[in-house]
């Protein structure tokens, strides 16, 4: 496992210190849930972009607006 040293606002870290101590996590463990869930993110834009490039835009666009009409449901 590495070790990262970043540089951030004292302000920040204590109210990351807060928010891990309310969830019941290390600081270090909320920065690593942090990781994943970005690491997480891009990797599913990074799908999506790749499968777009293949893809066929009304196709895609169609789809979109099932999914807006589906979660409109929702609301």
């Amino acid at each position: 496992m590495a070790t990262l040293t970043i540089r951030i606002p004292d302000a920040h870290r204590d109210r990351l210190a807060a928010m891990a101590a309310q969830r019941g996590l290390s600081l270090n463990k909320l920065m690593e849930e942090f990781s994943v869930r970005a690491l997480a993110e891009h990797d599913t834009e990074m799908r999506f972009r790749m499968r777009a490039a293949r893809g066929k835009t009304a196709r895609g666009l169609k789809l979109l607006d099932e999914l807006d009409r589906h979660h409109a449901q929702d609301s």
